[in-house]
């Protein structure tokens, strides 16, 4: 019989999966095995093929092949992959309870309802009826479910190890010829992104009592004037670095600072997190190096000397061109039209997975449910007709591709 496509979303959503965002945090709220648990005993109780990867602890991919009945993979037959992380944001700030899948108004509300469990039951609900139903002429389909999609991309990167590393896997033995990757686009198909390089940038001074701050070298004092030399390299140099005609132009934003240890003493280092979004086209190291190489010409941060430390990148994010994707988004797309009257060719800001699947040479879409409006939010919910509109799209592609 069908998977139930609501239930399960409820199910999943009832189950933490924090991605803790490179802090150094515990609880059991954190990290995504409760999902991939989850997914385990689905594939068992619906004879499902599965394997589990461990990338990190507590930190599986797992993976679901659905045989098709054109020539296996093994014999060079065409291989889909679908693709999904298990991972959501953190839950601060949020003013409906994150666990508790909650229906109302034509909406199912909670942490991950959106970004993407949402997306992810679509393609669980899309391969379960690939199994039952066995259409003829149908591709070998696997769904990949990884971990680690909202920071660093681990487990999109260990799946590309897969076939870039041919590590002949019983279950993806080949590159995959194209792969769909659920984000909420509203039912629309992403067809170029912008990537990120993150780094962060120290002032360093010396400490001191606070009632001599003469004796001491305030660091957020030069973090200030690094911080104005970066409002300003945003809003001048940013807009002359290029365009892309479905993303647009490049941006640089300062999203955390941190400094000092007490109010009473002068804090002798300062830290900032520096987000570049990256343009297709545009190398994430070249990004980076920009700025610095700007800031490092600025006269009044040339006299702090050696006190700003730019750290290496903690993330260097790919972005997504849409040089080689066409075909897939153009058929994807019509099938997404013929049955939602949506399915437009369109660019978005944020990064995805399919940048780092695209990097491994397999052209690659986003398709999901939802709006990206509503991810990450303090109530994050996701509109209830989309979630079968979306599985049926995804079923209907797989089953006429290849």
């Amino acid at each position: 019989m069908p998977l139930d496509l609501v239930p399960t979303l409820a199910d999943l959503i009832a189950l933490p999966s924090v991605n803790p965002m490179g802090r150094e945090v515990e609880g059991p709220q954190y990290y995504e095995y409760r999902v991939t648990e989850y997914l385990e005993h689905l594939c068992r109780r619906l004879d499902l093929r599965y394997k589990r990867y461990v990338v990190a602890p507590k930190r599986d991919n797992l993976l679901i092949r659905i045989d098709g009945d054109l020539a296996p993979p093994e014999q060079g037959g065409p291989l889909l992959l679908l693709e999904a992380h298990q991972d959501t944001v953190p839950v601060e700030g949020m003013t409906i309870p994150p666990w508790t899948p909650t229906i109302a108004d034509g909406r199912i509300y909670g942490r991950g309802s959106c970004d993407i469990k949402g997306g992810l039951v679509a393609m669980l609900g899309a391969v379960v009826r690939l199994h039952e139903e066995r259409p003829r002429g149908r591709p070998t389909v696997v769904l990949a479910c990884v971990v680690n999609g909202e920071f660093g991309f681990t487990g999109a990167t260990e799946l590309t190890k897969l076939w870039t590393e041919n590590r002949r896997d019983d279950l993806l033995p080949k590159r995959p010829e194209v792969c769909v990757v659920a984000e909420p686009t509203s039912l629309d198909v992403v067809v170029a992104h912008k990537g990120t390089v993150r780094w962060r940038i120290h002032t360093h001074g010396r400490a001191s009592h606070s009632s001599t701050p003469h004796l001491g070298d305030n660091a957020t004092y030069k973090m200030a004037r690094v911080l104005l030399a970066l409002e300003e390299y945003a809003k001048t140099i940013c807009p002359t670095l290029g365009s892309h005609p479905l993303v647009g132009g490049a941006t640089l934003s300062v999203g955390l600072i941190h400094g000092g240890i007490s109010v009473n003493t002068v804090p002798d280092k300062c830290t900032i997190e520096i987000c570049r979004r990256v343009l297709p086209g545009e190398r994430a190291v070249d990004a980076r190096q920009h700025v610095v190489d700007w800031l490092a010409q600025r006269p009044e941060l040339a006299a702090l000397g050696t006190g700003v430390e730019n750290e290496a990148p903690f993330i260097a994010g790919y972005s997504l061109s849409d040089e080689k994707n066409g075909a897939l988004a153009e058929r994807l797309g019509e099938v997404s039209q013929a049955r939602t009257g949506r399915g437009r060719k369109i660019g978005v800001p944020y990064g995805t997975d399919a940048s780092r699947i695209a990097a491994a040479d397999v052209p690659s879409v986003v398709f999901g449910p939802g709006d990206i409006a509503q991810a990450h939010t303090c109530d994050e919910w996701l509109p209830l007709e989309e979630l079968p509109q979306a599985a049926e799209v995804l079923y209907e592609f797989a089953r006429t591709w290849g």
